[in-house]
C-alpha cells in the first residue's frame, strides 16, 4: 500500500511569475548623463542663473537611473550630487581650506545617491502608468529636500530646486505652497520632459526598418512582417503582445505619449504666470536704509578689523544723514545694518556703543544692528540683530538672537571627534548659541522680520515672522567670508521669501549683494560686491497672508508623505510581481 505525506496531498501555491523589468539605458550612456544632470542644475543657478536647466538635469537624473539596481542607481545619484554641489558650494573653500568644501559636497552627494536609489526603486511604479514618472519624479525630489533640510544638525538646505527658480515663472507657485511646492513643480517639469523623451525613443525605433532597430529601453521589439504578411509580435513584461500594423496607427496617435508631456511641461511652467501676486505691499509707506559699509579686507580675518567695520558702518551712515540734511536724500523711517557690523558688543563695550549711538542720533532713526553678543555661558556668544534707537541706545525688548548657527561654522558639534578630523575646528574658540523667538521686531512704524545669513533658506524660520506680524522681511548677512557667487545664491532665496509671504524683502550685506525686492520677486537697488554703499528707498508694507503662509508646513508634509506611500507601493509591487532587474 503507497501512502502520501501530509504535504503531498496538497497542491503548493504557485508563487508569482518573476517579470524582468525592461532594461535601464547602458551604463556607458547612463554615467555621463548623471554627471550631466549634477552640471545642468548647477548652471542653473547663481551666479549663472539659467533656471530651465533645473528640470533639463532633474529628468537626466530620472532617466540615468530608471530600472537600475538599487546600489547603482545610488552611485548616478551621488555622481550628480558631486557634479552640482561641489562646484555650487565652492565658496565654502575660499578662506577655510578644502577639506570642509570636500566634506559638505560628499555629505550633500550622498542626499542624491538616496534620490537615485529611490528613483530606481519605484521604476515598476513609474512604468506601470504613463502619468505615473512625472508624478513620482516631483514627490521624490521634494521627499529628499525634506530630509536634507533637517539632517543631521538641523540640516543644510543649500541648493534647493526652488532656489534656482528666482526668475522664473514658477516662482509665483510660492505663494501657494512655499517652496516644497516650487520644487515640486519643476521636478514634476523635469519628469514630464523624461517621460517624453523616453516615450520619443521607443516610438521611433518601433518606427524604424526592423534588421536596424537595437532593442529599446523597455524591453519591448517590434518586428517586420513576416514572408506571409502577418504582422509580428512585441514581447512585454507579461508575455508578447500583439504588434498592431503601423499603417494601421494615425501619426498623431503614435506621437501623442512624446508629445503631450512635453506640451503639459510647457504649460505647467508658463502657468505660473496665472498665480496671483502683489507688485508692492498694501500697507503704509516707509522709506528704509540698507548701510553696506564693506570691510578692509575679505577673508576669515575680517574679525580682526572689527572696529574698523563698525566705523565704515557708523561713517556711511553719518554720511546719509548729511545728504539728507541736504535735501539730497530721503529722511529714512529705519535703517539697516548686517550682520557682523558690530562684532565688538556694544551692550558691553561703551565705545562700539557710543558709536552706534553717534549714527543713529545723527540720522534720526533706530538702526537694526547685526552684533555678537557675548554669554550667556562662559565661552557662548549669541548672531544677534538688536534695534538702537535714537536719543536711548539699545532697545533690549527688540533684540532678536538667531535661532539657527551653523554647525561647524558658528559652533561645533562633537567637538572632540571633529578634532580629529581637523584641528581647524578650534579657530572657533566660542559656541555660538541659537535664540528661541522668532525675529519680530517692532521698529516703530514697520514691523521687521529679521532672519540673519542662511537662516532665510530655512521655511520655518522665516514663516514664524511673519505670522508673528512681520511686515517687512529683513536678511542682515556677512558675506566676507565667501564671495559673489554665494551672495547672488543668497539674493534668490529671499526673491522666493518675498512671493511666498507676499510681502517687501530686503538683504543688508557688510560688502554686498545687498538691495530691496518687491512682493513680486523683483531686485531692486542692488549693490555691487566688496563695495561700500548705501540704498535707499520707499516701500510699502503689508498685513496680509498668503497661501502659503497660511498653509505653512503642510504641502510638504502632504508631499513628503505622497514619496513614503509611492516607495512603499513600490516595495508591494515588486513583491507581488517578483520585479527583477532588467
Amino acid at each position: 500500500m503507497t501512502t502520501l505525506d501530509r504535504d503531498e496531498t496538497h497542491t503548493p501555491a504557485a508563487l508569482p511569475r518573476p517579470v524582468v523589468a525592461g532594461r535601464p539605458l547602458p551604463l556607458r550612456v547612463a554615467v555621463p548623463l548623471a554627471v550631466a544632470a549634477g552640471l545642468a542644475l548647477l548652471v542653473a543657478f547663481p551666479p549663472y542663473g539659467v533656471w530651465p536647466l533645473a528640470p533639463v538635469g532633474v529628468a537626466l537624473l530620472a532617466a540615468a537611473a530608471h530600472r537600475r539596481r538599487l546600489r547603482a542607481g545610488a552611485g548616478l545619484g551621488f555622481l550628480t550630487g558631486v557634479a552640482f554641489f561641489a562646484p555650487l558650494l565652492a565658496w565654502t573653500n575660499l578662506h577655510t581650506g578644502y577639506l570642509p568644501w570636500v566634506l559638505l559636497s560628499l555629505l550633500q552627494a550622498g542626499y542624491l545617491a538616496l534620490l537615485g536609489a529611490a528613483t530606481a526603486w519605484v521604476s515598476p511604479l513609474a512604468d506601470r502608468t504613463r502619468w505615473a514618472w512625472p508624478a513620482l519624479t516631483g514627490l521624490l525630489w521634494v521627499g529628499q529636500e525634506a530630509l536634507r533640510d533637517r539632517t543631521p544638525f538641523g540640516g543644510f538646505p543649500w541648493g534647493r530646486l526652488a532656489f534656482s527658480q528666482d526668475t522664473s515663472p514658477v516662482l509665483r507657485l510660492a505663494a501657494l505652497g512655499g517652496a516644497p511646492l516650487v520644487t515640486f513643480a519643476v521636478a514634476l517639469v523635469g519628469g514630464l520632459l523624461v517621460t517624453a523623451a523616453w516615450r520619443g525613443w521607443i516610438t521611433a525605433q518601433r518606427l524604424a526598418p526592423a534588421h536596424t532597430t537595437p532593442p529599446p529601453p523597455d524591453g519591448t521589439q517590434d518586428t517586420v512582417p513576416g514572408p506571409d504578411g502577418t504582422q509580428g509580435t512585441v514581447p512585454g513584461p507579461d508575455g508578447p503582445l500583439e504588434a498592431p500594423p503601423r499603417a494601421a496607427v494615425p501619426a498623431a496617435r503614435r506621437w501623442a505619449p512624446v508629445v503631450v508631456p512635453a506640451v503639459v511641461a510647457v504649460a505647467l511652467t508658463a502657468g505660473g504666470l496665472l498665480v496671483p501676486v502683489a507688485t508692492a505691499g498694501s500697507g503704509a509707506g516707509v522709506t528704509v536704509a540698507i548701510v553696506q559699509g564693506n570691510v578692509p579686507r575679505l577673508g576669515l580675518d575680517f574679525n580682526a578689523q572689527r572696529q574698523a567695520v563698525l566705523n565704515n558702518h557708523v561713517d556711511a551712515t553719518i554720511e546719509l544723514a548729511g545728504r539728507v540734511a541736504a535735501g539730497q536724500q530721503r529722511q529714512p523711517d529705519v535703517v539697516v545694518w548686517p550682520e557682523n557690523s558690530s562684532d565688538i558688543d556694544p551692550l558691553r563695550n561703551p565705545t562700539a556703543g557710543a558709536r552706534i549711538s553717534q549714527a543713529a542720533d545723527t540720522i534720526g532713526a533706530p538702526i537694526l544692528v547685526g552684533a555678537v553678543l557675548l554669554g550667556p555661558g562662559a565661552g557662548e556668544v549669541r548672531n544677534a540683530g538688536i534695534l538702537w534707537r535714537p536719543g536711548t541706545g539699545a532697545d533690549l525688548d527688540q533684540l532678536y538672537t538667531k535661532r539657527h548657527p551653523v554647525p561647524f561654522a558658528e559652533y561645533v558639534p562633537l567637538r572632540d571627534v571633529a578634532r580629529m578630523v581637523s584641528k581647524q575646528v578650534d579657530l572657533i574658540r566660542s559656541d555660538f548659541v541659537g535664540g528661541s523667538t522668532p525675529g519680530v521686531v517692532r521698529a516703530g512704524p514697520a514691523v521687521l522680520g529679521d532672519v540673519i545669513c542662511f537662516e532665510v533658506a530655512y521655511d520655518e524660520v522665516v514663516r514664524d515672522t511673519v505670522t508673528g506680524g512681520a511686515q517687512l522681511l529683513v536678511v542682515q548677512t556677512n558675506n566676507a567670508t565667501f564671495d559673489v557667487a554665494e551672495a547672488r545664491q543668497q539674493m534668490a532665496m529671499v526673491r522666493l521669501r518675498a512671493v511666498e509671504h507676499g510681502r517687501p524683502a530686503l538683504m543688508a550685506s557688510t560688502v554686498g549683494v545687498s538691495g530691496f525686492v518687491a512682493p513680486d520677486g523683483r531686485v531692486s537697488d542692488a549693490t555691487g560686491f566688496n563695495t561700500r554703499e548705501v540704498v535707499v528707498r520707499q516701500l510699502r508694507l503689508d498685513d496680509g497672508r498668503t497661501l502659503a503662509t497660511r498653509l505653512g508646513w503642510w504641502p510638504e508634509v502632504a508631499l513628503a508623505a505622497l514619496a513614503a506611500a509611492a516607495l512603499l507601493g513600490a516595495a508591494v509591487l515588486r513583491r507581488r510581481q517578483r520585479v527583477m532587474p532588467g
